[in-house]
């Protein structure tokens, strides 16, 4: 803030807010935070989630609106009242809370606020983790862990899909994760376009390939882990390509270490996997930043992810889910990036597993 002359920073980003405030909560009605240079910040929200906010954050001015009222006029309101109303006002205008309708709807409001652009502050101040972090992502990945075993011990031909899906779920929940959403559970084929099917009421047959990327959350912060399950078990054909791409992906975690170009990264798989021939074009990202998750449009957080034209340096701490993918199977690991290389917060063999 100081860098860029900003006297107040409003945060709308539900990632942003749970790090900062230990609150964080859907986009059904506008919420912010507000940060002052000097001085307390303050948040604004639905009277409904006044309750839960005091409870979990530090944050102890909290302003409140009932649901028949104008969210931006509250917050615009809140400004002005505390004396900011002629402040240089910075805004990342990455956030997914930071739409066009809302920035013309404070601007308005606040007619003599000068808007200054800090675009990506969100992300960036996160992307390194602190050690409560790290416990948290490496919580989650045991999750995933325990789920990945049930299956294979569990889970026969002739199971539906959804019933994998339900599995996993209340394994989640059991194990302490923050809600039954799996990620993607599928039936795969060809070299990338399932990682992001939908369909769940197939059912599982000699030779299928199961495709499971498993996304628990522990107090939002998500691990993930990509395996391929095949009924009777893998051919040859399967299992060379499964070990070439597995050896390619463990020079690339070694190789993440700080200091260390994405795009060098990102090189190891896409042209590994290109040169041996394992997919014919290779449109997808190897990777992306992890952490925390709200209840946003974001699935997956593309702030830092590696591709050909990544040219932004590794950070110590930060996590990364990385994964490859040919011919039906993938596989992806949550990993750590230390001094020392990339570091796998799983535990999961990283195999083809059999399903009778």
């Amino acid at each position: 803030m100081r860098a860029v002359g900003a006297d107040l920073l409003l945060i709308d980003h539900a990632e942003l807010l749970f790090w900062l405030t230990g609150f964080t909560v859907s986009e059904t009605m506008y919420r912010a935070c507000l940060v002052p240079l000097h001085g307390e910040p303050w948040m604004v929200l639905r009277a409904l989630d006044a309750a839960p906010c005091e409870k979990m954050s530090w944050i102890s001015d909290i302003v409140t609106y009932h649901d028949d009222k104008n969210p931006w006029q509250c917050v615009a309101n809140s400004i002005i009242t505390r004396g900011f109303q002629h402040a240089a006002l910075g805004a990342d205008y990455h956030s997914y809370g930071m739409t066009v309708y809302t920035l013309q709807q404070l601007a308005g409001r606040l007619p003599e606020v000068r808007w200054i652009e800090m675009s990506g502050v969100s992300d960036s101040l996160r992307q390194a983790k602190f050690p409560v972090e790290i416990e948290k992502l490496r919580q989650a990945a045991k999750i995933a862990d325990r789920a990945y075993l049930a299956i294979e011990q569990q889970v026969r031909a002739g199971w539906r899909v959804r019933d994998v899906a339900a599995l996993c779920a209340g394994i989640f929940l059991r194990e302490g994760a923050d809600s039954g959403e799996t990620g993607p559970i599928v039936r795969s084929a060809g070299d990338s376009g399932f990682l992001h099917a939908q369909t769940h009421d197939e059912t599982l047959s000699q030779g299928d390939i199961l495709h499971v990327e498993l996304t628990p959350k522990v107090d939002y912060y998500s691990a993930r882990l990509m395996r391929p399950f095949v009924v009777g078990g893998p051919t040859a054909q399967q299992s060379a390509v499964a070990a070439q791409l597995m050896d390619l992906q463990d020079q690339q975690i070694a190789a993440m270490k700080p200091g260390v170009c994405a795009c060098d990264i990102d090189a190891i798989v896409r042209d590994g996997v290109l040169k041996a021939g394992l997919r014919g074009e290779y449109g997808n990202v190897t990777g992306y930043a992890l952490g925390i998750y709200g209840r946003t449009p974001r699935p997956s957080d593309f702030s830092h992810c590696f591709t050909p034209e990544a040219h932004g340096l590794l950070e110590e701490n930060s996590v990364f889910h990385m994964y490859t993918s040919a011919q039906g199977l993938a596989f992806s690991e949550t990993v750590w990036v230390t001094p020392e290389g990339g570091v796998r917060l799983n535990q999961l063999p990283r195999k083809i597993f059999s399903l009778p």
